[in-house]
């Protein structure tokens, strides 16, 4: 009878290191799929905000060319002529100031 509940006993320890071990190697896999996951987002951001830093430099090329565009002194005298009535000075206009 002794022997019986010997052999239950390491029966039941030999089951509850299994389970403990399966429940270790469970534990494992989630966490690795975890990371997996973490990893496979994180690699989606940085593709997101990468594709949107190009899109913010051409933007940002596009509007130094517009400024440029805009800062020019023939068009300003245009737009001076044009819509404001004024025009370049003639010589006799011109006062010299010392």
């Amino acid at each position: 009878m002794n022997r019986k509940r010997e052999n239950a006993r390491t029966d039941r320890k030999i089951t509850a290191i299994w389970l403990v071990c399966m429940a270790v190697f469970i534990l494992e896999l989630f966490f690795y799929t975890w990371c997996r996951v973490q990893y496979t987002r994180v690699g989606y951001e940085i593709s997101q905000a990468d594709q949107s830093r190009r899109e913010n430099y051409a933007l940002q090329n596009s509007l130094k060319i517009e400024l440029e565009r805009l800062k020019s002194p023939e068009r300003i005298a245009k737009i001076a002529e044009k819509y404001l009535g004024l025009a370049t000075p003639a010589p006799e206009q011109m006062v010299t100031i010392q």
